[in-house]
């Protein structure tokens, strides 16, 4: 049992203004494993003012400072990375194998790119007798969720220290046992005291009071839409800048002419792993109406080989989901599959055979999906397949954008030219294409619903970044 009771302020431990703590809920056994304080407004008052403090001098620190700060970083996450990854596994269900080769590693991912975008940035360029500069936005609200929680941790945190930033960071308080880490790992890095602050908390109270903060000059978030909505809300009165990173219902459109086999276990792998817990996951999968039924069956022999149990155990697959109000969740959209009509393949409400405790859900797949379906139009966040047929390309490509969201999209096809063409049409920011893997280099963020801004890489590391035009510099 892990007790992390006090909140990382100003480079120290310290406690909180009241006494008010939550459990931290291991999925597989619902189980306890430890605990934390949840702070509050007076909390985030107290994380903001050093944070404001130290962005007078953190901001000043040269581009090589801040490369040293980054590399030491690198080198203090690798020294606890076992450590990260088991902590990752128990808080939020991620088999050990994921949680080491994913979900760790997403992190170290995204502190290397932040390096190679600081070494080669330009922060200053000449546009005829005018300079212009990219200067640190100032202090930065970051709120981060559980699904791949270590990977938004960074994905924030490392561009905003390579910008000159300073933060105060309020991780989802269903799995924080990682960004407790994380402030460990700053800490011994040597990050300046006040420059990374912490503290844990719900969203309606901690969430809240960052995003209305008037020293608080921009907002990250990556979370739900509903709570995106809400951080806007409440950013808007101080007119500060908010990126969001929110959900998805990503259609995955299978062209009649490729190899059905490969591209419908790829399809069906992506969307279950990591529980179905990824807001990119391809949940709706688009293919001819002459394949439908052998992309049913195919689909159904993948699934049903998926091995749902102990994220500790060598054999698993797929780990539980998150949490009892995922679970109760991701079953009320089972049924209502079945309750609207679609043809339910395998899987279905209930655990898997053989396991009575923990948040267990069955790989499920639907067939004969149309896109008026609740399981076709809402992000269900857990491993539930949908299955659509379409009569010719142009509907797909119709069905593929009727939708709220516009995070990602997935086309496969043997004829490149046209896998690309249908791409040019997707309403998302970021389309794989016969099953690319993923960049930290390349933009990460969605049209629509989705959320505003990108994340990764270059255009991530912008987002942290205020241009000042200055006029006559260059002239004679």
């Amino acid at each position: 049992m892990q007790e992390h009771l006090n909140f990382y302020i100003d480079g120290q431990w310290v406690a909180p203004t009241a006494a008010r703590t939550l459990d931290v809920i291991n999925p597989a056994t619902e189980e306890a494993i430890g605990k934390i304080s949840m702070g509050g407004a007076d909390d985030v008052d107290r994380a903001a003012a050093p944070a404001r403090a130290a962005f007078g001098t953190f901001s000043t620190t040269t581009r090589e400072e801040r490369l040293q700060l980054l590399r030491k970083i690198v080198e203090v996450y690798q020294s606890r990375y076992d450590e990260i990854a088991q902590t990752i596994s128990m808080e939020m269900g991620a088999p050990k194998f994921l949680a080491k080769i994913a979900q760790a590693a997403t992190g170290l991912g995204h502190l290397n790119e932040t390096i190679k975008v600081l070494e080669s940035f330009e922060f200053e360029r000449r546009s005829g007798e005018n300079l212009i500069r990219y200067e640190p936005i100032g202090v930065c609200g970051l709120i981060t969720p559980w699904n791949w929680p270590i990977n938004q941790i960074l994905c924030k945190v490392a561009p905003a220290l390579a910008a000159g930033c300073t933060m105060v960071l309020k991780p989802t308080e269903i799995a924080p046992l990682n960004a407790v880490l994380v402030a460990e790992i700053l800490d011994e890095a040597g990050v300046p005291a006040g420059v990374f602050n912490l503290v844990n908390g719900d969203g309606p109270t901690v969430g809240e009071a960052m995003s209305a903060h008037p020293d608080i000059d921009m907002m990250s978030f990556t979370g739900s839409t509903r709570a995106g909505i809400a951080v806007a809300k409440a950013a808007a009165d101080t007119v500060k800048r908010v990126t969001q990173e929110l959900g998805g219902k990503s259609a995955n459109i299978v062209l009649e002419n490729c190899d059905l086999d490969t591209v419908v276990k790829g399809g069906v792998d992506h969307c279950v792993m990591n529980s179905g817990q990824s807001c990119n996951a391809p949940t709706r999968m688009l293919v001819p109406e002459s394949l439908h039924d052998r992309a049913a069956e195919l689909a159904k022999d993948v699934a049903e080989a998926v091995v749902v149990g102990d994220p500790d155990s060598d054999g698993t697959t797929i780990g539980p989901v998150v949490s009892e109000t995922q679970w109760n969740r991701i079953q009320n959209f089972i049924q209502l599959g079945i309750d609207q009509g679609a043809t339910l393949v395998t899987g279905g409400p209930g655990r898997p055979e053989g396991l009575e405790r923990g948040y267990y859900v069955r790989p499920t797949v639907f067939a004969n999906v149309n896109n008026d379906m609740a399981i076709a139009r809402d992000e269900i966040f857990g491993p539930v397949l949908s299955i659509l047929p379409y009569k010719d390309k142009a509907e797909a490509i119709r069905i593929a954008n009727d939708t709220p969201y516009g995070l990602a999209g997935y086309v496969s096809g043997n004829d490149l030219e046209e896998v690309r063409e249908v791409a040019r049409t997707i309403r998302a920011g970021q389309i794989a294409l016969n099953g690319a893997g993923p960049d930290f280099s390349i933009p990460f963020g969605g049209y629509k619903q989705s959320g505003n801004g990108r994340e990764w890489g270059e255009f991530g590391f912008e987002e942290f970044l205020e241009v000042k035009a200055v006029r006559g510099w260059f002239a004679d």
